[in-house]
Parts: structure tokens; C-alpha cells; sequence
């Protein structure tokens, strides 16, 4: 623990917040997870870079949350440092008449919104996704035949070493669920979205449809992350775990939603084994019966 004294000494010094011993649970969709040794809140790039430093100082490994969602944490927690990107990361600003640059931290419900009141349009099918515009564009999020990569113009990023970057046009490898950030472990810092001028009205109508549909066909009631499994080639995944005889089957608290066989939700105790097990049940039975190996989309973490 003596890494972990000496550099919550310095991040003391530095003024940058963070708690220890913090409940995952408190900060994922999920409402699961284990203590995080430090949780530490990066308020700008300056914060960022030197808490990368001390991690690197002290020999300590960290981990970037974003909002929580598509994440399961270990119920042992975390022996990390827990880097959330707050304060300065969450501004929003209008730099054209249809372009805008977003921090990494801010929700995508907040982006969403932000884009409405300019009367904006393209990223209605985002509306309801349940991420950080970091987490969005680090897994090419979408919904609705919209994924971000249709209106992501640039990220910028901070390297591990502290440097900051760029990537734009095809240099973000963007496809189904993957990015180049998936690859090289920059952090996201921000997003530039290009999008059309539109209607507000029709812009509303359109993302209250798709919040609708989501409303009656997901189970945003209950805790969950998400969709659990990606899309397989020429399928569909809650249709194959239906189709299996599986839905609202259960491990402890942690269900197959009898709404949509897509998700895992937490019916009030769940914890990350039980979750666990049912997607390695689902997998094999899956795999077993229809020959599909459901690959998992959600992160589990802590392992």
C-alpha cells in the first residue's frame, strides 16, 4: 500500500480530488463491482498528464471509466487507479455552424441535447445510449443504423507518456464496436462531431421514436450494460439466446431479460460471478445448439 500512500500524498500536493476504496458498484450501469483502490478525477489535460506520471512513477496500473455502461467489474474491485475525466472534460462548444467539440467525460445524452438546441441533426439514433462521448467513440457505439463514426470528424487523445494527439478521417479505424483506441490505449480527451442542419421539431420527434422503442423493447428499468453480446454475422444475438430457450433464465440476481434476451440484467443482489456465469451458460449453450460462438461485448474488468 505503500505506492498507494506515496501517491495519494502527491496527488494531494497536485490539488486532484480523488477517494479511496471506492465502491465500483457506485459508478457502473451495472450497479456491480468491487472497491477501486483509488478513483482519482482528472479536472483538465494538465491534472491527466500528471496523474499518468505518477502512475508511472510509482509502477501503478490504471484504468479510464467513462459512464460506467458496457462494463463489468470483478466483485474483488479493483487494484488500480481509477481515472474519471471531469470538470474541463465535460464542456460542450459550438465551433461551426453545424460542428461541435465535446470532452470526453460529458454523456452522450448531454451531447444529444446540446445538439437538439442548435437544431442539429445526426445523432438522433444516440439518443438513450447510456455512455461517455469518450466510451462512445473508444467502441464506435450505435444504435438504430447509426454508429458514431457517421458524425465523428477527430478525437484528441493523451498517450500514456503524457503526449497530446490527434486522429482524424480514416486514422480512427473505425467498425463495428472497435476504433484505433481499442488498439493503441490512448485516452480519448475529446470529440469533434460534424452534423447537419436541421428541424428541431423533427429532430425531437425522431430521438422520443427511438427513445420510445428502446423504452418498449429494452429493459432500461432495471440495471443492466447494455448489450451483452456483438451482433454475429447475419444474426442476431437476442434472438439466438431466445431461440435457445434461455430467456429470463438466472444466476443468482443476474437474469436473462425476459424483454430483450440481448441483456443481463441486475434484479437487486446480482453480483459480477453471477453475471459472469450466465454469459459463459449463455455462450456454451449458444455455441452448443446453433454453432454460433457469441462473442462478449460488454468489458469485463478485474480478472
Amino acid at each position: 500500500m505503500n505506492n498507494y500512500n506515496d501517491f495519494c500524498t502527491q496527488l494531494s500536493d497536485c490539488g486532484i480530488k480523488f477517494k479511496t476504496n471506492e465502491p465500483m458498484s457506485n459508478h457502473t450501469t451495472f450497479k456491480i463491482g468491487g472497491n477501486a483502490s483509488i478513483l482519482a478525477y482528472a479536472q483538465n489535460e494538465t491534472q491527466l498528464v500528471k496523474i499518468l506520471d505518477l502512475c508511472k512513477i510509482h509502477s501503478l496500473p490504471y484504468f479510464v471509466l467513462g459512464n460506467g455502461s458496457n462494463l463489468l467489474v470483478s466483485d474483488n474491485g479493483l487494484d488500480c487507479v481509477v481515472i474519471r475525466l471531469d470538470g474541463d472534460f465535460k464542456l460542450i462548444k459550438k465551433i461551426s455552424d453545424t460542428t461541435l467539440y465535446c470532452g470526453a467525460g460529458a454523456t452522450l445524452a448531454r451531447l444529444c441535447k446540446t445538439a437538439l438546441s442548435y437544431e442539429l441533426s445526426g445523432l438522433e439514433f444516440a439518443w438513450g445510449i447510456p455512455g461517455s462521448v469518450g466510451g462512445a467513440a473508444y467502441m464506435n457505439a450505435g444504435a438504430y443504423t447509426g454508429e458514431m463514426k457517421d458524425v465523428t470528424v477527430s478525437c484528441t487523445h493523451i498517450t500514456p507518456d503524457g503526449e497530446k494527439g490527434k486522429l482524424q478521417g480514416d486514422d480512427l479505424c473505425f467498425s463495428y464496436r472497435n476504433s484505433a483506441y481499442k488498439k493503441n490505449k490512448y485516452i480519448i480527451t475529446g470529440i469533434t462531431v460534424k452534423l447537419q442542419k436541421g428541424d428541431k421539431d423533427e429532430i425531437n420527434e425522431k430521438m422520443q421514436d427511438f427513445m420510445n422503442r428502446r423504452k418498449s423493447k429494452q429493459p432500461i428499468e432495471l440495471p443492466s450494460a447494455g448489450s451483452v453480446f456483438k451482433r454475429p454475422e447475419g444474426n442476431f444475438a437476442g434472438a439466438l439466446v431466445e431461440q435457445c430457450g434461455l430467456k429470463g433464465l438466472s444466476i443468482g440476481d443476474a437474469q436473462v431479460s425476459p424483454k430483450h434476451c440481448g441483456f443481463i440484467v441486475n434484479n437487486g443482489n446480482a453480483t459480477a460471478k453471477d453475471v459472469q456465469s450466465l454469459i459463459d451458460k449463455i455462450q456454451k449453450t449458444v455455441a452448443e445448439k446453433t454453432g454460433v460462438m457469441l462473442e462478449q461485448e460488454i468489458i469485463s474488468i478485474g480478472y
